[in-house]
């Protein structure tokens, strides 16, 4: 019997007419970004009627004894303030294609190029939040075409990681104990191990008292019925480790029946909180340990993998606004037959400093703490 085969070019071929596009992670610091003066991100937009670098006016609280019945006069405090700048640079993107291409597609693919690009810009702006905030402090603009302000942590040069460290020594910690830090800040990490190092439950508490104990004082997040809050950015490896610590105090303290079940971290995803921190799992802090700040993966005892954790307050780091994020358009279009779409926005990403009240000149991180923390991957 002979069978009738079809052609190639006359099988049916169907094609999803929706893309799958790849998944992208909303920007994860989006809740604790706001205009508000207690945000942990102020977001300001001063900028948006024009130029290209903002001053931001910090002023510390007063700590001075005062007087009682004494003589006020000639014992008055000054307000220690300073002016932290931030320089603004554009970031643009686009994509573009013409009738020809657009004719062979099947499934639109260039009607998913808006989305695609808003995508792009949230990614962007996570990544650079996450180098400012790593990034040392810096009185100096950026380079051309780069947004994120101050000394980034892959490029500085040991003696500006180690004058960083001597500078905020009250605000950051090395593992389990303050008694860990050095002043050379490759023997500091050198002193985490993978044993008594991770981000564990007490280590996580340890680090917040670093922060309550820091002058200029790391104002908490927000208080609530007498209680402060801080919040503690975490990457994929540590925020597990500290899961892990949690894991019996979820079980035993937090709630299973009916409506516990879908707040309890031991079923559903999501931050953890314990004494008074708020811990939000940021994957790309590891990531760019692996990628970008790659000295950290054997900076520990034994060659151990290191990663940071930024325990913050208020104001621990700003967006500054030159132009929010619009779309733009091609103009040179062959008569109609090229079509291009992009997106631009001007903005500096910034962790807010100011020089040191003692000393008057080294830079300190305003409003976060820093964690060293020994780690391992999956």
């Amino acid at each position: 019997m002979a069978v009738t085969t079809v052609d190639s070019n006359n099988k049916l071929v169907k094609f999803t007419k929706e893309i799958n596009r790849e998944y992208v992670r909303e920007n994860l610091f989006s809740p604790y970004m706001g205009t508000a003066l207690n945000s942990i991100i102020r977001v300001r937009n001063e900028l948006k009627s024009g130029g290209e670098q903002m001053n931001i006016p910090l002023v510390t609280r007063l700590t001075g004894a005062g007087v009682s019945t004494g003589t006020l006069v000639g014992n008055e405090e000054k307000i220690d303030n300073y002016g932290m700048r931030v320089w603004l640079e554009w970031a643009r993107h686009a994509v573009v294609t013409n009738k020809a291409e657009s004719q062979k597609d099947s499934a639109d693919i260039f009607g998913e190029a808006k989305p695609l690009l808003s995508d792009w810009g949230k990614e962007l702006q996570r990544d650079e939040l996450i180098a400012a905030l790593m990034a040392l402090p810096s009185e100096s603009q950026p380079s051309a075409g780069v947004r994120v302000n101050g000394i980034q942590y892959d490029l500085a040069t040991a003696a500006q990681r180690n004058t960083w460290n001597a500078a905020n020594s009250d605000r950051v910690l090395y593992g389990a104990a303050t008694s860990n830090y050095n002043a050379t800040h490759a023997t500091a990490l050198a002193n985490v191990d993978t044993t008594n190092d991770t981000l564990t439950a007490t280590n996580l508490a340890t680090l917040k008292r670093v922060a309550m104990g820091a002058s200029p004082k790391i104002r908490p997040f927000k208080t609530r019925d007498g209680y402060e809050y801080y919040v503690a950015f975490a990457g994929l490896n540590t925020f597990r480790d500290l899961k892990n610590s949690l894991a019996t105090v979820n079980k035993d303290a937090r709630p299973r029946e009916g409506n516990g079940v879908d707040k309890n971290p031991l079923f559903q995803d999501g931050d953890q909180i314990y004494d008074g921190i708020i811990v939000r799992q940021v994957p790309e802090i590891s990531s760019f340990v692996t990628n970008v700040w790659t000295t950290l993966k054997t900076a520990g005892a034994s060659s151990a993998r290191v990663e940071p954790v930024f325990l913050c307050g208020q104001q621990a780091a700003t967006v500054a606004w030159g132009q929010m994020a619009k779309p733009t358009f091609r103009k040179e279009d062959d008569y109609g037959f090229i079509t291009g779409t992009g997106i631009e926005m001007a903005y500096g990403v910034s962790k807010i400093f100011k020089k040191h009240p003692n000393t008057g000149s080294n830079l300190v991180q305003f409003g976060m703490a820093t964690g060293f923390f020994a780690t391992t991957t999956d």
